[in-house]
């Protein structure tokens, strides 16, 4: 297998994770940057991601374009990850998806953080983006590259970012770490709730998410979880 079709395999099981992990349902996608051309990135045709297989993987430029459509049709809001790739190269993988657990940060004010060290790796902050602010009044999906590059703006380089609303985009520096952090980003969300509930909460400190961040971690942790979530997957 080279190196193409291996990346391939792991965009299509990682769909597939997504699915099956409630990240997403009929919506939400996953893409990673094309391995041997940077300026060109590799996403499903607009399918439910636990339904997605090797032959519904297509290209496209970072301007949304499909280099090898063949009469496949892509999602709508593809221009989410052209925009992010073109602004943040070393970003590899991004993940939009509705996950509900986060819908409430979008909408209240109240700041999505991390409360757990395996959470760590959503990062220290995590801005909302409103679409109405430059747009006014859309049916609040990116459905052109300009509103990718101002979501893109609002991203910055943090790790996620909200849209008011509609869900969240999460950006890492490979397939599986993109899909490690969507589960905790959702994860995270659902126990902050709880935890809000019952008080004031102790989030990690700046210091205690920078020690315990996917860059200060061994890798094998990240490669166990990849191997558990593989394995729920192909059950």
């Amino acid at each position: 297998m080279d190196d193409l079709d291996a990346v391939i395999a792991d965009l299509v099981i990682a769909n597939r994770i997504l699915g099956r992990e409630g990240v997403c349902d009929a919506f939400g996608h996953i893409s990673v940057r094309h391995p041997d051309q940077p300026d060109r990135y590799l996403l499903s045709c607009s399918r439910a991601p636990e339904l997605v297989s090797a032959e519904d993987i297509m290209v496209f430029a970072f301007d949304g374009t499909a280099v090898d459509a063949n009469g496949r049709k892509p999602y709508l809001e593809r221009f989410i990850h052209g925009a992010v790739y073109e602004a943040r190269p070393e970003v590899q993988s991004v993940v939009h998806n509705h996950a509900t657990g986060v819908i409430p940060y979008s909408v209240t004010g109240t700041p999505l953080r991390p409360i757990q060290h395996t959470f760590a790796r959503i990062g220290q902050e995590i801005p909302v983006w409103d679409i109405h602010d430059r747009f006014g009044d859309t049916n609040m999906l990116v459905t052109n590259i300009e509103q990718g590059r101002d979501l893109a703006t609002c991203l910055a380089d943090n790790v996620a970012v909200l849209m008011r609303g509609h869900g969240c985009t999460v950006t890492a520096p490979s397939i599986a770490e993109a899909v490690l952090t969507s589960i905790y980003l959702q994860v995270n969300s659902q126990l902050q709730m709880d935890a809000m509930r019952l008080g004031e909460v102790t989030y990690l400190t700046p210091g205690e998410v920078d020690a315990s961040s996917q860059a200060n971690q061994p890798k094998s942790g990240s490669e166990r979880a990849w191997e558990y979530y593989k394995a729920r997957a192909r059950d």
